[in-house]
C-alpha cells in the first residue's frame, strides 16, 4: 500500500495555534513519554515562529491542522488558519484536511461547524478534546487532553523506586480552590478528622497559568509520594492532573460529574463524562461526591505495599497502552479515510 506523506506546521506566536499533521510532533506535545519514531517515514512536520497563515509552502496533499479553540482570542486565530487552508483546498493545492481541536472547556465549539465536510466544508476528520455530543467515531473522534507540556511537565520514566517504594502520603491535592465549587467541599472534607494530615494538600485561591520551578518540583514530588491523586472537576471534568498522576503511578481519584456547558449529558451518553478514558478501561477510582472520599481512604489504609506495587505497575502499563493504542488509531483513521476518499 502506498504511504502518503503528511505535513505539519506549528505557529508558536502569541496565539498558540498549530498547523500540523505530524503524529510524532502531536505525541511529543500531548504525551511526551512516547517515542517519536512511529511511522516517521509517512509523516513529517515543519515548525517555527515564522510560520503564520499565508506563509506556507505546500508540497504535500494531506494536512492535519492542530488548533486551539479554548477561548475567543484563540478561536480568532484558528479561523484564520482554516480560511487559509480552505483556499488551498479550493485551488486544489491540498487534497485532504483533518483537524485536532483543543476545544472549549464548556464545549462551545460551534464556530468550527461550518468548516466540517458534513456541513459543506472541507475538514474531513475532527479529533476533539473534551467530551462532546458530536463524537460519532465516523468523522468526529474524542482526543485526550494529556499532560500540561505548556507548563513544562516533563517526560517521566518509570524507575524501580517509583514502583516499589512506600509512599508516605495516602493522597494529594495541589490546586486552586474556586468559590462555590466542589473543590471547596473537597477541602472541607480533607479537614475533617485530620484527613489532611494523611495527604499532601496545598491550595491557592487564584489559578496560575505558569508554574515556577519550585511549584513544579513540589507538584511532581507530591505525585511521586502519594498513592492517590485527587482530581476534582474544574471548568471541565477532564484535567491535566489525571494524566500527570498516571505518569507518576499515582492512581487518579476522579470526580465523575458532568460540568456546565454543552459537553453532553449522562442520559444520552451513559459513560459521560470522560467517555474515552472509561471506554479504554482506565483503572481509576471514580466518585460522584467527595463525601465518598473518607471511605476510599479508609480502604486505602488496608492495602499492603505489595498490592500497591502491583497496582502501580498496572496503572503504568495501562497508560502506556492507552497512548500507543490512540497513536495507532489516529494514523489508521487518517490513512483509511484519506486513501478511501482518493479511490472514491
Amino acid at each position: 500500500m502506498e504511504r502518503r506523506k503528511f505535513s505539519c506546521r506549528k505557529n508558536t506566536l502569541q496565539e498558540k495555534s498549530y498547523f500540523c499533521s505530524s503524529w510524532p510532533l502531536l505525541i511529543h506535545r500531548r504525551f511526551p513519554s512516547e517515542s517519536c519514531n512511529f511511522h516517521v517515514q509517512a509523516l513529517s512536520f515543519i515548525t517555527g515562529p515564522a510560520v503564520v497563515p499565508g506563509y506556507f509552502s505546500v508540497d504535500v496533499k494531506n494536512v492535519v491542522l492542530i488548533l486551539n479553540g479554548r477561548e475567543k482570542a484563540k478561536v480568532f486565530y484558528a479561523i484564520q488558519w482554516l480560511l487559509y487552508v480552505q483556499n488551498l483546498v479550493q485551488t486544489q493545492k491540498l487534497q485532504h484536511v483533518a483537524v485536532v481541536l483543543l476545544g472549549n472547556e464548556q464545549c462551545n465549539n460551534e464556530w468550527i461547524n461550518q468548516f466540517l465536510k458534513r456541513n459543506g466544508g472541507f475538514v474531513e476528520l475532527l479529533f476533539i478534546i473534551y467530551d462532546s455530543p458530536w463524537i460519532n467515531d465516523m468523522d468526529v473522534f474524542q482526543w485526550p487532553l494529556g499532560v500540561a507540556t505548556y507548563r513544562n511537565f516533563p517526560v517521566v520514566e518509570a524507575s524501580w523506586s517509583m514502583l516499589h517504594n512506600e509512599r508516605p502520603y495516602l493522597c494529594n491535592f495541589l490546586g486552586t480552590i474556586y468559590k462555590n465549587s466542589s473543590r471547596e467541599a473537597l477541602l472541607n472534607i480533607l479537614k475533617q478528622d485530620g484527613i489532611d494530615k494523611l495527604c499532601w494538600v496545598s491550595v491557592r485561591e487564584q489559578w496560575q497559568p505558569q508554574e515556577t520551578n519550585e511549584s513544579l518540583k513540589n507538584y511532581q514530588e507530591a505525585l511521586l509520594q502519594s498513592d492517590l491523586t485527587l482530581c476534582p472537576a474544574g471548568v471541565n471534568t477532564e484535567c491535566y492532573r489525571i494524566y500527570e498522576a498516571c505518569s507518576w503511578g499515582s492512581v487518579p481519584v476522579v470526580e465523575d460529574v458532568m460540568t456546565a456547558g454543552g459537553c453532553g449529558n449522562t442520559s444520552a451518553h451513559p459513560r459521560a463524562p470522560l467517555q474515552l478514558l472509561k471506554s479504554m478501561g482506565a483503572p481509576f477510582i471514580f466518585v460522584k461526591n467527595w463525601e465518598e472520599l473518607p471511605a476510599v481512604l479508609e480502604k486505602e489504609k488496608t492495602i499492603i505495599l505489595q498490592e500497591k506495587i502491583q497496582r502501580r505497575k498496572m496503572l503504568l502499563h495501562w497508560y502506556q497502552h492507552f497512548k500507543t493504542e490512540l497513536k495507532m488509531r489516529f494514523t489508521n483513521i487518517l490513512e483509511s479515510s484519506f486513501l478511501m476518499n482518493n479511490k472514491g
